[in-house]
């Protein structure tokens, strides 16, 4: 039987040095736990774009097609701020969502109890929190036809076009039903249906989802500006949030910061389940490339570390490896182990990129 396969595209920025750590982690599950990864590697981004011309080489597309999952570092930099559109480096992960079809992204939200002084927020407000937004991800704003800058007159004018199909918005609804049934049971549907007429079919399809396929299922609905303002008031209120592709981006950095720091977020993109039964699926840390610290052995990489326990748990079937992972994680944490991100005037020892995931090496081992 062949072993699960991962295509890595660490990409710009800090995503090498990110990664670099995940792949530690990999070699930690096939020496001590007998699980073995075929792990291949490629370019996505700027470093594509400084190769190939493209941010996304087609090569690169079709080994994405091909394997189990896809493991995705940061992409961008202000070395191609002045680039065509067309050839950004945002351009070659846009690119992995639509042809993957990604169309359901999970980005959990959770507090560990360690960095609860560390939020922004008061301690009581955010420590235990443990939420997860579900956001469209392949259709909306960000792809909507027509798009682009136009003279019009004596000036120029940007348009972009929200546009949602009645079943782009009942998968993604299928997405969050069937995670809160794994949870809480609870949902919470945030759209601007007062003044969007792509909110009232959100809500209307939403609504029907649930009473004819998901009725034991606390269904709420939420007005976006408002779910942002109750995520600062008293974000345990919430369980699954489902939203489309702008608002569940703006939401899901609003929430990123409850548990203290960017680089303590991961996310996955699902899609279709395969001739295997599992989603197509990307993984990719929430926070961005980073320029102004890449190389510089500062970057958090417990936000990617924690992508790769997603992978294990959504692609590989692999839901208790998937928790010692994160259970390592919390161990080094509580033990004071922090990047320069997490530091704070009551924090412990600050340590290197590097340095954190020799950490949770050491605390899966201590996990036997």
């Amino acid at each position: 039987m062949a072993n699960p396969s991962i295509l890595i595209l660490a990409g710009d920025g800090i995503g090498p040095e990110v990664m670099a750590e995940v792949k530690k982690i990999i070699g930690w599950y096939d020496a001590k736990r007998g699980i073995t990864f075929d792990v291949s590697e490629d370019l996505v981004g700027g470093c594509a774009y400084d190769k190939h011309g493209t941010p996304l080489h087609d090569d690169t597309m079709a080994k994405a097609q091909e394997v189990d999952c896809v493991l995705l570092g940061a992409v961008g930099g202000p070395k191609y701020d002045n680039l065509d559109f067309s050839v950004k480096p945002e351009r070659g992960l846009l690119r992995l969502r639509k042809e993957m079809d990604l169309y359901s992204n999970l980005r959990p939200a959770q507090c560990f109890d360690a960095l609860a002084d560390f939020s922004s927020l008061k301690k009581e407000v955010v420590a235990g929190l443990d939420i997860v937004i579900v956001r469209e991800l392949t259709s909306g704003v960000y792809f909507g036809e027509p798009r682009g800058i136009f003279t019009e007159g004596n000036e120029r004018v940007g348009i972009n076009t929200q546009r949602y199909t009645e079943s782009e918005i009942a998968r993604v609804a299928r997405s969050a039903f069937e995670m809160a049934r794994r949870r809480n049971n609870k949902v919470c549907s945030m759209e601007k249906a007062n003044v969007m007429e792509s909110g009232i079919l959100w809500r209307q399809v939403v609504q029907e989802i649930h009473d004819k396929e998901y009725p034991d299922v606390e269904l709420s609905h939420m007005y976006a500006d408002a779910g942002a303002m109750q995520l600062c008031r008293w974000p345990k209120q919430f369980d699954v949030i489902v939203t489309d592709n702008l608002f569940g981006d703006l939401l899901s950095d609003a929430a990123a910061m409850l548990t203290g720091s960017l680089g303590m977020l991961p996310s996955a993109s699902l899609g279709a389940p395969m001739a295997n039964g599992r989603p197509k699926a990307l993984y990719e840390p929430v926070h961005g490339s980073a320029p102004d610290i890449a190389g510089q052995g500062k970057a958090n990489p417990i936000a990617c570390v924690l992508s790769f326990a997603m992978a294990l748990r959504y692609s590989f079937d692999l839901g208790d490896e998937a928790t010692r992972l994160e259970q390592a994680v919390e161990k080094v944490l509580a033990e004071g182990v922090r990047t320069a991100d997490l530091m704070g005037p009551e924090s412990g020892t600050p340590v290197s990129t590097s340095a954190m995931g020799d950490a949770i090496v050491a605390a899966l081992d201590a996990s036997l």
